[in-house]
């Protein structure tokens, strides 16, 4: 008697109990410290990302298309990692556990990341080592507590209370979305607004991530008591693949007169059992449905690389509020934070009321139409953003304008060509930069001007892929010639380009904001480009000889390139001449927001529901694994982008087009999978197994299968 309530004591100090509820709701209180953990994580996650293009561009100085492709590279690995983390979990030391310790590496990564920052820390190549060792270990981190968090926030939930659990992936999914879209408005401020280190403080942008970071570890590890954990169950995928390499190897070496099987994996009943046979059939049915699902993503991960450098080319001024280009990602989490509750609420039962079976795999088959139609207007915006650049020339080709400096009309003649017809006006803007055609990697082309009447010639080099300004000015002795090298890409961060020709005697020293174009030589010296912020700048101090001097520029506007001419000085008026290079971003950023509307409403029709769906279908002792597999869709599909970057070779509007065709050709093929999907009830499925096994155990291990997959199923298709 003794010994049996001693062992009912050591039962009830097993039970763990059941974790208080939210307000008298059946919400457990311990998915509040799993849903603020998930805020800041991923506050600290998307506020980090938002930044990555623009200071590969602007801190690392590399080219817009290693920009993207070690973007995606990184986007890529922070989604294989989750099947690392899964082992992990499932294997050795259950989610909690997981969570915390790779939490660990994960703020270990965002301060080595913004160490890396810091420019007085090593040369450019420790910035580089830092800043790739950094993301790494955010890789591994966040990668590896992904699959974790959704499935331990799953666990919380007692079986009676289901659906519960289908809208905690919901709220799950607006904590995600919430601290994403304060992150991608409050890092891109502290990287633009706050001045360090001479320039963008991209180290206290990183460094407040790394801070939220560390919040979302002490939230999490402050609701430990109230935590139902489930133990680990053993190395799971390593059973799964013994238990696929047996069939196949039981069906290989067997007879052809060896009665026939129902399913290949049937195969493997002579080693493992019935319970894990049909589990595995489970997985690898939801696995070949995530065949086609990687291009989607492809697709929605682009926001923060290719449409991103689209916004730095476009107008970012709200009625006197400036947006910054890597601010407008912070469209989809907002609207995400506005859609999902529309759909739960008004769209999804209007659609039921019309009597249409809105199955989750129709629901993802829409998403991925919308998104396609996002990229379809992704390139008419495009299109017509691409209006205000200036192609780069090609091989054997060299740009051209001319800036007529002198008093009067002048008139270039290049000889065999006509690409300079008509007489140029003082001072009159230049026209659109001209294509010289080489004949070899330099040329000397000759140029004949006709000025008063009389006519000289130069004698100019020009080499290929260059862009060049032809000034021309006047002297004693007649016009002369100057042949500048100009810059034609647009500024990365949307600022404008400025520089000046001095054409007085002395220098001058000129102060535009914060920048200072010091000691422009007279004579027509010409200063090197350099970038300021889009605004009025009405006083500008410019400082010749003893005497300083006010000059009104007007407005910089965002992307264009000026070149302003100082021209003469009178008692205390310095007069001057401002001419566009490039034009201005003339097409507004809020064209981008239909692409935004598009592919957030496609996002709420994939991702949450595939979020749910990878839950409901997957069996208890493989939740984490089904949502690595999952997540690891994500890692291909940036993948793909990273092939198409560092591949394609296409006009940008072109390769919008292309992924949009691509996703809809891949949206067909997986609604064909889809129709002849069968879903499951994974603790049904349990049950009636370890029914039959029971069954089997009863008759001596001679019983035949009672119970089939086809019974088990509900006869709902896609």
């Amino acid at each position: 008697m003794g010994k049996k309530n001693t062992e009912d004591g050591a039962l009830q100090k097993n039970v763990k109990p059941r974790s208080p509820k939210l307000c008298g709701t059946n919400y457990p209180l311990s998915i509040a410290f799993i849903v603020v953990n998930e805020f800041c994580e991923r506050f600290s996650y998307y506020g980090m990302k938002a930044l990555l293009t623009l200071y590969f561009l602007n801190y690392l100085h590399w080219d817009e298309n290693l920009s993207t492709a070690v973007y995606h590279a990184f986007s890529g690995l922070c989604y294989f990692t989750p099947l690392i983390g899964a082992l992990i979990a499932d294997s050795w030391l259950g989610k909690f556990k997981t969570i915390i310790y790779l939490s660990i590496v994960y703020v270990i990564g965002h301060v080595v990341k913004s160490v890396g920052a810091i420019p007085d820390v090593g040369d450019t190549t420790v910035h580089v080592a830092l800043s790739m060792l950094g993301l790494v270990l955010i890789a591994i981190g966040t990668g590896g507590i992904k699959p974790c968090v959704a499935a331990f926030g799953g666990d919380q939930f007692e079986e009676e209370h289901m659906e519960e659990r289908t809208k905690f992936f919901s709220i799950f999914y607006m904590s995600i979305n919430a601290g994403s879209v304060l992150s991608t408005v409050i890092t891109p401020m502290l990287r633009g607004d706050v001045q360090c280190f001479g320039g963008d403080c991209y180290a206290l942008a990183f460094g407040v991530p790394a801070a939220l970071m560390v919040i979302a570890l002490v939230v999490f590890i402050a609701g430990s008591r109230l935590y139902k954990r489930s133990p680990p169950q053993g190395n799971i995928l390593l059973d799964v693949l013994r238990c696929i390499g047996f069939a196949l190897k039981n069906r290989w070496r067997s007879s052809s007169k060896a009665p026939k099987r129902k399913h290949w994996l049937d195969w493997a009943e002579e080693k493992y059992s019935k319970r894990l046979i049909y589990e595995i059939k489970m997985v690898l049915r939801v696995l070949l449905l995530y065949v086609p699902l990687p291009m989607f993503w492809a697709l929605f991960d682009q926001q923060g690389s290719r449409w991103t450098l689209q916004a730095t080319r476009m107008n970012m001024d709200f009625s006197g509020f400036i947006l910054k280009p890597d601010q407008m990602q912070m469209l989809n989490a907002l609207l995400i934070l506005v859609f999902v509750p529309i759909f739960d609420i008004c769209i999804y039962p209007l659609i039921r009321l019309c009597k249409i079976n809105l199955t989750p795999l129709k629901k993802m088959a829409a998403g991925m139409v919308l998104a396609a139609l996002a990229f379809v207007a992704a390139a008419l915006v495009e299109i017509n953003v691409t209006g205000t650049v200036v192609t780069a020339p090609m091989a054997n080709e060299s740009l051209l304008q001319i800036l007529n400096l002198a008093g009067e009309e002048v008139t270039v003649d290049l000889a065999d060509s006509d690409i300079f017809p008509k007489t140029l006006s003082s001072f009159e803007d230049p026209w659109e930069y001209q294509t010289l055609n080489l004949w070899a990697n330099t040329t000397e082309l000759n140029f004949t001007l006709d000025y008063k009447l009389s006519k000289s010639s130069c004698q100019l080099k020009f080499t290929e892929k260059e862009a060049y300004s032809l000034a021309l000015y006047e002297e004693d002795t007649g016009i002369k010639c100057k042949l500048i090298t100009d810059v034609i890409e647009k500024s990365d961060s949307g600022y404008a380009g400025l520089r000046f020709i001095n054409g007085l005697a002395n220098s001058t020293h000129i102060t535009v904001g914060s920048e200072e174009f010091e000691n422009v030589s007279g004579n027509y010296g010409v200063s090197m480009y350099k970038t300021v912020q889009r605004g009025e700048y009405s006083d500008v101090k410019c400082r010749s000889g003893q005497k300083e001097y006010a000059i009104d520029l007007g407005l910089l506007d965002f992307g264009a390139s000026y070149t302003v001419i100082i021209t003469q000085v009178s008692g205390d008026i310095m007069s001057f001449k401002k001419m566009e290079d490039i034009h201005a971003n003339n097409v507004h950023i809020a064209w981008q927001i239909p692409q935004y509307v598009l592919i957030t409403a496609g996002e709420v029709m994939f991702s949450i529901t595939g979020l749910e769906f990878s839950y409901s279908q997957a069996p208890a002792t493989m939740k984490s694994v089904l949502q690595a597999g999952w997540l690891m869709t994500v890692a291909f599909g940036n993948v793909i982008v990273l092939i198409v970057a560092k591949g394609g070779g296409l006009e940008q509007w072109a390769e919008f087009v292309l992924f949009a065709a691509l996703l809809v050709g891949v949206c067909i093929l997986f609604s064909i999978i889809a129709h002849f999907y069968t879903y499951v009830d994974p603790d049904e499925l349990a049950r009636m197994v370890d029914e039959e096994e029971n069954e089997d155990l009863k008759k001596n291990g001679t019983g035949q299968p009672c119970v089939h997959m086809d019974q088990m199923v509900k006869s709902t298709k896609m």
